[in-house]
């Protein structure tokens, strides 16, 4: 079992790109809670019903930074979807004995950015 939080991290993100349902399973502890701009502190099972569909949709991960502070880490990374779109976010990840035991989601922009350098788009809603 890994027990570096930032290689217990890296690990997720390539078994959610890889479909490995099994090596997520693994990393993820029973007491987990997921939370982002659409999801209040989901429950594992939950997580696994409404997010791990969304896997058949990623391709890749790019890691943009990584960084361990105590058990947390904190990852910012470019995906890129089955059909080429590119977007960046910034997660929040907290380890403990080797697993997963909670992830904050921060939504970011696509890539490129929908703006023009120097620029912006309106907010929708």
């Amino acid at each position: 079992m890994l027990q570096n939080p930032g290689d217990v991290a890296r690990a997720s993100y390539r078994a959610y790109a890889d479909k490995d349902r099994d090596a997520i399973e693994a990393l993820i502890a029973p007491d987990f809670h997921f939370t982002s701009p659409l999801d209040n502190r989901l429950d594992r099972d939950t997580y696994f019903r409404r997010c791990w569909p969304n896997s058949v949709t990623l391709a890749r991960f790019d890691f943009v930074d990584v960084a361990v502070h105590g058990e947390h880490v904190f990852v910012v990374y470019e995906a890129e979807t089955v059909d080429g779109r590119r977007f960046r976010n910034a997660e929040r990840l907290r380890v403990r004995d080797g697993r997963i035991i909670e992830a904050e989601v921060y939504f970011g922009w696509n890539v490129p950015h929908d703006a023009r350098d120097g620029g912006f788009v309106d907010a929708c809603g």
